[in-house]
């Protein structure tokens, strides 16, 4: 009997002291406590929840990270040295690929004109099928990745029909104003600075290819931790808010960019003149049309098996983030 009796002290006191270890006790009350971890492209969320007056009074601390791109970024969340950020349509899929340890929590739309695929000026390439056996310049694993592969496809060609330069922006801003390459898939504010600053000539944009979409991105274990949680939830909701604010305000928004970042005044305006990137429900449309984009890599040779997805998405902000599209 007083073996059951000790038995019995013993495993209430290994309940309790689960129970006081537990991430719930760390809930919404202790998000004054969160350092949240946000990873960032120049220019971009920083900047833009600056410019929409939201990061004013923050209940917690954001510590940030600049990344060149999204597939480095998505490295860092997968690590756990990042919680959450921002990247294009194609890092998820790289990441998800490599079983990344994220989770795609939201979801924006942008204009597909900005994606496009620039030569110079005195380019004699005047069509995409020109581009058999060219040198393109792209960022690996980018949402321009993603848009070089589904604009050949549509011309009836493949990456293996082409050479892919693998840069980042920088690095193929001077390759392609050198001509040490032959057209270069990219996104906006390269597009338009490309096209003022180097007379480039848009060879093919996204319409009818690329979808669009942005994703705000969370690593696994700062889902998991009830602090963090709140935070991002937070997080995402502002980001939702500062896209729908640079939507009526596109000329403030890009005289704040362009003051963050350097680029001209005139850039910046042409970029936001095409529209911003707007908050839309994280929806089964989203994760299909995702899974399209991912099964076209894995159809290319380019990922080495079928990527799941949806495995890869939690919709626990959906109620959060509907309200802030309003």
């Amino acid at each position: 009997m007083r073996s059951r009796n000790a038995f019995a002290v013993l495993l209430l006191a290994l309940v309790l002291a689960a129970c006081g270890s537990t991430p719930a006790q760390q809930g919404p009350a202790d998000i004054t406590k969160v350092t949240l971890k946000v990873g960032d492209q120049k220019g971009n969320s920083q900047t833009l929840l600056k410019a929409a007056g939201l990061l004013d009074n923050l209940p917690y601390r954001i510590e940030w990270s600049t990344f060149t791109s999204g597939p480095p970024l998505l490295e860092a969340a997968s690590a756990g040295a990042v919680d959450v950020g921002g990247v294009g349509n194609t890092p998820p899929i790289f990441s998800a690929a490599a079983n990344g340890q994220i989770s795609v929590v939201s979801a924006a739309k942008g204009n597909v004109v900005s994606d496009t695929v620039l030569v110079p000026a005195d380019s004699p390439l005047k069509t995409v099928a020109d581009l058999r056996g060219k040198t393109i310049g792209v960022a690996k694993g980018s949402s321009a990745h993603g848009q070089i592969l589904l604009t050949l496809r549509k011309a009836g060609l493949s990456t293996k029909d082409v050479k892919l330069s693998f840069l980042q922006p920088a690095d193929a801003y001077g390759a392609f104003t050198q001509h040490r390459i032959d057209a270069w898939a990219v996104w906006d504010p390269y597009t338009s600075q490309a096209q003022l600053e180097a007379h480039a000539r848009v060879l093919a944009d996204g319409a009818g290819t690329a979808n669009g979409y942005s994703f705000q991105v969370a690593g696994r274990a700062a889902l998991a931790d009830a602090g963090k949680n709140a935070a991002i939830r937070d997080y995402v909701v502002r980001i939702a808010k500062a896209e729908r604010w640079s939507d009526t305000r596109r000329e403030q928004w890009a005289q704040a960019w362009a003051a963050d970042t350097g680029l001209s005044p005139d850039v910046a305006l042409a970029s936001t003149a095409k529209g911003p990137d707007l908050p839309v429900a994280l929806d089964d449309a989203v994760v299909a049309s995702e899974q399209e984009l991912a099964d076209a890599f894995t159809a290319d040779k380019v990922l080495p098996g079928r990527v799941d997805f949806a495995r890869f998405v939690d919709r626990r902000y959906a109620t959060d983030l509907a309200a802030a599209r309003g």
